[in-house]
């Protein structure tokens, strides 16, 4: 079956797409957060329809917007990012506008597409703010863009490709190795005489999701191991980036935000479970890596810069919190490196990966990040299902 609204070149499904496309537009997709104490409820609202959650439910997780006066950072962080890429493209003479829509918060994806199909846009090229592959980061923003185009009657109008997951791009993972360079300095100086290969560790940390979920990630004729290609893909860009740095410091993937109900397994240790394992260890400073995420938006702000800082603090440990890539200039420059990618027709070959799991496919492969309880619903820069 043809990739829906998919450009000429991509409707047939190949891995990666060899043919230049001239693209009209670059759409950046997110997830969207509240931007006052009003909108809180209603935004948490988006985020769990379907599911039939009370509000008095949704009030215990509200708590964590409510510290930061109801206003979640990543609206800011995805202006800012819009702005740099806007001005990447600009000083590389590339005449394509960015527009910005949200899943769950305006501005939304259905203001985002409706705005370049009346700029008359036809050919749109999708970056999302998530790197790695698992049915939320990746597959259901394939269907956010399917389910817009539906709703809006713009099916007929627009096609849309999407980038590949950039999990292993070196403008995602250089941002990170400058961050765990850093931060290791900066344990060195908050802990005089430390011997970091005996008393630190490194913590990379990234959004828990079911485990089914995680098992179902990535393409199915693919071995990936335990916690399929999200957690693989995490363990491959951390082993870079300690390669990289070069210090014989321990570190291990942990996991964070955990939502589910007790009953069903999640990925695993929750971050403040590792903080206490390596306490009991004789460790006396840890280095927190935000791995998962592409900016510090509520779940860095609160999970590691709230709670698992007070957790460090009661076990007497020293924790830093490195840097998300937000808008440093490599990882901008490697999401317009991934834009003319496309827009050129790199052959496979040229394309840039840090890890061998990479460079993931242009077009997703059939079954790719099924969700669990949802199975497949339709989807852009997918083979069906």
């Amino acid at each position: 079956m043809p990739v829906r609204n998919a450009t000429a070149p991509a409707r047939t499904g190949p891995e990666h797409v060899e043919e230049p496309v001239a693209y009209d537009a670059v759409v950046l997709a997110s997830f969207g957060g509240p931007e006052g104490q009003e909108d809180v409820i209603p935004f948490l609202r988006n985020v769990t329809r379907g599911r039939g959650i009370p509000d008095e439910r949704l009030e215990e997780v509200a708590h964590h917007y409510r510290a930061f006066g109801g206003v979640s950072p990543i609206n800011g962080q995805n202006r800012a990012l819009k702005a740099a890429l806007e001005a990447e493209l600009a000083a590389r003479g590339i005449d394509l506008p960015v527009y910005w829509g949200n899943r769950n918060w305006g501005p939304l994806l259905t203001d985002a597409l409706q705005e370049a199909a009346d700029a008359g846009h036809r050919r749109l090229l999708a970056i999302a703010t998530s790197a790695y592959s698992s049915y939320s980061s990746c597959r259901q923003y394939r269907e956010d863009f399917a389910r817009v185009l539906d709703e809006t009657g713009l099916a007929d109008r627009l096609e849309v490709d999407k980038v590949r997951q950039y999990f292993d791009h070196p403008g995602f993972v250089q941002p990170f190795v400058d961050g765990v360079e850093r931060g290791l300095r900066e344990l060195e100086e908050r802990l005089p005489g430390v011997d970091l290969v005996a008393e630190t560790r490194v913590l990379f940390s990234t959004h828990s999701i079911p485990t089914a979920d995680a098992e179902r990630s990535g393409p199915h004729d693919r071995d990936f191991g335990p916690g399929g290609a999200y957690a693989a893909q995490h363990r491959a860009v951390a082993e870079v980036v300690m390669r990289r740095v070069g210090r014989g410091v321990e570190w291990e993937l942990v996991f964070q935000s955990r939502s589910g109900p007790p009953t069903q397994p999640w990925l695993e240790p929750d971050v403040n479970d590792a903080l206490k394992r390596v306490a009991g260890e004789g460790v006396r400073g840890v280095l927190i890596v935000p791995l998962g995420f592409v900016s510090d938006h509520m779940e860095v702000k609160w999970d590691l810069d709230t709670e698992a800082q007070e957790t460090a603090a009661e076990l007497g440990l020293v924790a830093v919190r490195t840097p998300t890539p937000g808008v440093d200039p490599a990882y901008v420059s490697g999401l317009v490196d991934l834009v003319l990618e496309r827009r050129d027709g790199v052959p496979t070959a040229q394309r840039p990966a840090e890890t061998a799991l990479g460079p993931w496919y242009d077009v997703c492969r059939p079954g790719c990040c099924e969700n669990a309880r949802l199975g497949f619903r339709p989807a852009i820069s997918g083979l069906q299902p």
